[in-house]
Order: C-alpha cells, then structure tokens, then sequence
C-alpha cells in the first residue's frame, strides 16, 4: 500500500497508517504540477521591488523590514534555525510522522509556493523512517506549531537530530546522508511555508479520534459486564426508550448494550416477579446517555478534522488565481476547542467506568458477591487497590478536562496577541487516552472476575467471549495475586483491540 499525497484532502485512515504503519507516501503528478506553478508566482514576487511578505520582509513583528536579494536564503534558513526552539521530552514518533504527513498535504496542494524538490524531501523523509526530534514545549498553536514544524525543517535542511527507522538519535546531516537525502538549501517563502500550520495538533486529533472510536466501543463492553456482574436489567437500554431522547450516540451506545447482553442466563436469572429491584444506579442505566454523548461529540470533533484534512493552511498562500495574500487561517481554534471537547467526554466516560466498578466491591451494593471480590475478605484484598488505582487516573482527567483553549499568552512583540493553545489541548488529550484505556482495563478485569463469582449463572455469549480471552492472560478468583501485571495485561487486552475482537466475534461489529 501507497498513500498518494495530492491537491486533495487525506483520509484519516491514511494519516493513521502512515503515522503508526510506515506506509510509504508518494506525490501525485497533478501535485506536482501545481507546486511547480505556484513556485512560479513566488519567483516573480522575489524581484519585485515591492515588500511581499514572508518573501522579501522579515516576519511576525519584524515583517516591515524589506530583505534585499542577497540575504534572502539566510532569512529562510534563520527562520527556521530561531523558530526550532522546543524544550522538554520528545514527542512520540507517530505524532511527528503525522505532522510531516499533513505539512507534506499542505505543501502538495500548491498553495504554499515551495519548490517540488522541498516538498519531495519531506516525502523522502517519511519513506526512510527519518523521524526528526521535536519536543514537547514550544507551541502555542498560532501561527500554528512553529516550533515543531520548524523542528521538521531543520531536519530538511539537514540540521538538528533526527531518529532513524532504527530508532537511533544522530545528527539529522548524518542521517539524510545514509539514506541517500540531499539537505534543502530553501530559498525565499519556504522557511515560512514549511512552519505555519496546525498539523501537529491536527495529527494528534486524528490519531486520539481513531483510538477513541475503538475505546468507546470497549467501554460498552465494560458497561454490559458490569451490568450482568451487579445483577442489572438490561431493560432501560430498550429501543422504544432510546427513541424517545433521539441523540444518535446514545442509540448506538444502548444498540450495543443490547447486542452484548443478548442471551445472559445471569440476566434472565431475575428477571421474574420474585425480583424486588425497581431500577439500577445510574452508573449501570445511564451508561448509553454519557457514552453517547462522547459519541456525539467525537462525530463534531472528527467533522472538524474532515475539514482541516482538507484545508491549505499557511500564511501568506498562493491562491488559485495567482494572487499572494497574507491571511489568519494558521490560527488554532478549531482544533483547539474539538480537542478539549474530547478531553470532557474521556474524563466523563472514565468517571462512569471508575463508579460501575465501586459498586462491585461494597457488599451492601454489589448483590451478594464478598467484599472487594476477595477470596476470604480481611485475609485477602481483592480488587480494593485496583479501585484506588481507576480513582487516581479519574482524578487526572477531571485535570486534564480543563481547557487549554480558553488560555491565551500574547506573543511576538504583541503581533500574535491571541493564540490557541491546541498544541497543548492535544498534549493532554493523548495523556487522557491513555488513562481511559487503564480505567476501563480496571472495570474489565474487575467484571470479568464478578462474572466467575456469578457461576453456574453463565454470562452472555458476548462477554463470556471477553472473558474467557481476559484469561489467556489473566487468571481467575483466588486469593490474592501480585495484581500490577494483571492489570497490565488487561490493558494490553483493551489497547491491543482483542477484548473489542473478542465481543465482536459474536455480536459483529459494534457500533
């Protein structure tokens, strides 16, 4: 497989395999094509005695000085060099594959001026697996992620460090040498063209919407096992009842509770008249409505990214009628705000993970099962410290479900006076992916030992499935166990996909 980078907008699938795949990337002929001519504009303006900016004049607050010809490869190559100024640990391969990726898209649409052979090396870049060291800290999200994309350029140029496929960190010259990559000497508009854009905060968005898609359905499975652990009914999660609140998430939410409760003897097992419940908490009926509503908003967040996809984000860019004009479409509020949306919906459906699983371990809420799902409760333990570890990682998100968007630092000599912040809103929202994939490990592993304890009640053919692959690798009740490496085994199950396979496997897919 090839991903074809042209005019057009990339899919999110593809971002996804090149980002984390290696896919190979290759430019389209009309690509081509359309760089080349816009280069030609650039050229023209470049003799012109006119000032254009990010041609001939310097930039941010420094943008009314007129840069003769002969400085003008070194205001390019400064650009890049003072702007490539991060700080902190370094960012995940995955997120800089994407970043490049969608620079590269932008650079193909043609509306950025560069020349063919600087937007071929970032391509080359991706296909070596050349990945270059950006850090965590130094973008504001406008005009875009500057210091990461510069970062990027800076390894174009063959300056700073990169990582190679291997892995190992060298100097960036070194690297693009073994692999047979001749450094880019920019010449005028490219430094600026190859640092203004949202392609960092935009790749972690697609990168956070496509594992939240899987994690979402893993959290319905996590609800239906703790639903048939506590003895819930299944009944509120009708079709009927759904209809009359019509939010298109929470119908799906409660189509898969339907679908994984189906068949459950423990289930049946009380539903007739001798059944004194009225209704269950509202961690156990609720659970469509707060996954739906993540649901609702990851559908907003991912038509935003649509957009972005397909969006030529530069300052200034070179418009189809040849003109070249200065613009604000660098600025990060789109993106910045979906990904704090996404940040509130984690941190609600880990909260309502954390709750189901509680009630597993308080005698007077859990329907007959010991206490903390011991084997001889006060001798043994049980799950009471798995709970406390879910409440630690809740407690981070509520943290981490603070916006980053509604900050705001003014920058550049007062020029950049309000900026977005979705550098960071994206930072914080891969830190709360991860954690709602421990969460809802934790309400797994604990459900699935509940589900042992309902025997001989079986549980639905659905989660009997996610079970029985929980115990490849986790063992059963008994008495207590060193119980970090079974946690982290089931979040392996759950990052890793099989648990959603395994339910799956006999639902179909869920939604």
């Amino acid at each position: 497989m090839t991903v074809v980078v042209g005019v057009g907008a990339l899919s999110a699938d593809e971002v996804v395999s090149v980002a984390r795949l290696g896919t190979p990337v290759v430019l389209a002929p009309e690509a081509l094509k359309e760089i080349a001519r816009s280069r030609e504009v650039v050229r023209a303006l470049a003799d012109d005695a006119k000032p254009h900016y990010g041609v001939s004049t310097g930039f941010g607050a420094l943008a009314t000085r007129h840069i003769p010809t002969e400085l003008r490869a070194q205001l390019q190559r400064s650009l890049v060099r003072s702007h490539a100024a991060g700080s902190g640990p370094e960012v995940e391969r995955e997120v800089v594959r994407a970043l490049m990726l969608l620079r590269l898209s932008t650079l193909a649409t043609g509306r950025t001026g560069v020349r063919t052979q600087t937007a071929q090396a970032y391509a080359a870049l991706l296909n070596a697996g050349i990945t270059p060291v950006v850090h965590e800290y130094g973008s504001l999200g406008c005009s875009g992620d500057l210091a990461p994309l510069a970062h990027c350029a800076l390894a174009v140029m063959g300056e700073g460090e990169v990582r190679t496929a291997e892995g190992v960190r060298k100097p960036a010259g070194e690297a693009l040498a073994e692999a047979g990559i001749a450094p880019v000497v920019l010449e005028e508009k490219e430094g600026l063209a190859l640092i203004n854009g949202t392609d960092g905060m935009l790749g972690m968005l697609v990168l956070a919407a496509h594992d939240l898609r899987s994690l979402l359905r893993t959290a319905d499975i996590a609800a239906a096992m703790s639903v048939e652990g506590q003895l819930g009914t299944d009944a509120v999660f009708a079709g009927d009842l759904q209809a009359l609140r019509p939010h298109p998430g929470q119908s799906d939410s409660a189509g898969n509770l339907r679908s994984l409760l189906a068949d459950s003897a423990i289930v049946a097992s009380h539903k007739g008249p001798e059944c004194t419940r009225v209704q269950d908490a509202y961690s156990l009926r609720c659970t469509p409505q707060v996954h739906g509503t993540a649901r609702d908003t990851l559908a907003h967040a991912e038509l935003v990214a649509s957009r972005e996809l397909a969006s030529a984000v530069d300052n200034p860019v070179v418009t189809l009628d040849g003109r070249v004009e200065s613009n604000g479409n660098f600025h990060g509020a789109p993106v910045a705000a979906v990904l704090d949306f996404l940040a509130i919906s984690v941190a609600d459906v880990a909260s309502i993970s954390e709750r189901r699983t509680d009630r597993f371990l308080d005698p007077a809420r859990n329907r007959g099962l010991n206490a903390f799902l011991a084997d001889d409760p006060g001798v043994d333990s049980g799950h009471m410290i798995a709970q406390y570890t879910q409440a630690a990682i809740v407690s981070e998100l509520k943290r981490l479900a603070v916006p980053a968007s509604t900050d705001s630092i003014p920058s550049s000599a007062m020029q950049e006076d309000h900026v977005s912040m979705g550098w960071s809103a994206a930072r914080k929202l891969r830190r709360a992916i991860d954690g709602l994939g421990r969460v809802l490990a934790v309400e797994i592993c604990t459900a699935a030992r509940a589900l042992d304890l309902r025997a001989p009640l079986a549980p639905a053919p659905a989660t009997a499935a996610v079970r029985d692959g929980l115990r490849e690798t986790v063992d059963g009740p008994g008495t207590d166990r060193w119980l970090a490496p079974e946690i982290e085994a089931t979040v392996q199950y759950v990052s890793s996909g099989r648990a959603l396979a395994a339910a799956e496997s006999v639902t179909g897919r869920l939604v």
